[in-house]
């Protein structure tokens, strides 16, 4: 079965994935000895007047330090199963931002994204689905997500070797499945025909799978706050 490497180094038997120095254990044992079932989670804070966000994850935190805005955890964090809700937070308000609940599977990798702007968030959970991918393709593999906390649907184009990967509308929140790419250069743009006009150029690498994060608030002076596109390597596939 696929898995991502996330699954680079097998530990623990196969039962470990490794990413970006973060060590996610896709079966973990407690001091009796039995096997407890956990997933992976990675979170984003892309809300883009939220300089500090803490998450929970029921009632305990999920990281030791709050994330700023644009950062993530760096990897997928190793979560227990079940149900369970998530809580994001203005950390240095110490006031809640949004409420959600997921049903968080064994050995499944999940992304969390806190969005929003001006008293208006949410949580966008998703499962990143990389069983469905192939490691043996030639290919690279990358998805994006609209957080831009605008009214309209811009035209969201995604092309590499030559060929328009995706070309469509993208209303706030919208996070796209991942999509074979041919490794190298993608060229990526966000246009809305008024205040979001945006280009940038990744290179991205085979077997790796990538999420494009599309940010920003449209008009903002504050250029940490000014519309952007930005990207973040998930990992590598292996079989």
């Amino acid at each position: 079965m696929k898995k991502a490497n996330f699954l680079r180094k097998n530990l623990l038997l196969a039962c470990g994935v490794v990413l970006s120095g973060v060590f996610f254990a896709s079966c973990q044992k407690n001091s009796e000895g039995t096997t407890v079932p956990v997933s992976g989670l990675m979170a984003f804070n892309l809300a883009p007047d939220v300089a500090n966000a803490g998450i929970t994850l029921s009632g305990n935190s999920l990281t030791q330090a709050p994330l700023a805005y644009t950062n993530f955890t760096g990897g997928y964090l190793s979560v227990y199963t079940g149900n369970r809700e998530a809580q994001s937070y203005d950390f240095s308000q110490n006031t809640s931002l949004a409420t959600s609940s997921n049903l968080f599977e064994d050995g499944k990798f999940y992304s969390l994204f806190l969005v929003g702007a001006n008293d208006t968030y949410r949580n966008i959970i998703v499962r990143d689905n990389f069983d469905s991918l192939s490691s043996t393709s030639g290919k690279a593999y990358i998805r994006y997500i609209n957080a831009i906390p605008d009214s309209s649907q811009p035209q969201v184009s995604v092309v590499a070797g030559g060929n328009n990967i995706a070309d469509g509308t993208a209303r706030f929140g919208t996070v796209s499945e991942f999509m074979a790419v041919t490794p190298g250069s993608v060229d990526i743009s966000v246009n809305n025909e008024s205040n979001i006009n945006l280009n940038r150029t990744i290179t991205v690498e085979q077997s790796k799978a990538y999420t494009v994060l599309l940010l920003g608030l449209p008009g903002a002076t504050d250029t940490t706050q000014q519309t952007k596109i930005r990207f973040i390597e998930n990992g590598r596939l292996t079989e």
